[in-house]
């Protein structure tokens, strides 16, 4: 029986299979063997946002922004500390919304900043407006029931 999680890399995308006793020893990609957690959020657009959300086992937790505004901006530096805290048990991204509206209309984003959290391809929860990186680690571990 396999129980490793299947995690998709966060620079080339491709998929990996890693144990879950090892996620916290700096995991590398079998395919360009950068390492699978940076302790940073990354960007992701349309291509590749499905691998990320639907294929990786990892709970996913997308902060849906855009840079003219002014919430989004101070959340930003929160989002990268919170990101340090919750890897590697869960992976953050970020999507710019006007660079991407498709993904924000898919998504039915109507303010922003929303944090949305995905786990095996569903929502699982969504929180609109700024948090701090502590709001946003409690938050994420209460949805996640952990």
């Amino acid at each position: 029986m396999n129980d490793n999680l299947v995690l998709a890399c966060p620079h080339c995308h491709g998929m990996n299979r890693v144990p879950p006793a090892r996620l916290g020893e700096g995991p590398t990609c079998g395919h360009c063997r950068a390492p699978l957690f940076t302790g940073q959020p990354m960007a992701l657009g349309v291509d590749d946002f499905r691998i990320h959300a639907d294929r990786s086992e990892l709970p996913l937790l997308v902060d849906f922004w855009a840079p003219w505004c002014g919430p989004c901006q101070m959340m930003a530096p929160q989002f990268e500390r919170a990101a340090a805290m919750l890897e590697p048990h869960v992976r953050l991204a970020k999507v710019d919304t006007q660079a991407q509206p498709t993904l924000g209309q898919r998504y039915g984003i109507r303010s922003i900043p929303t944090l949305v959290l995905f786990q095996a391809g569903r929502e699982i929860a969504r929180q609109s407006g700024a948090m701090d990186a502590n709001g946003i680690v409690r938050w994420t571990r209460q949805q996640l029931g952990a």
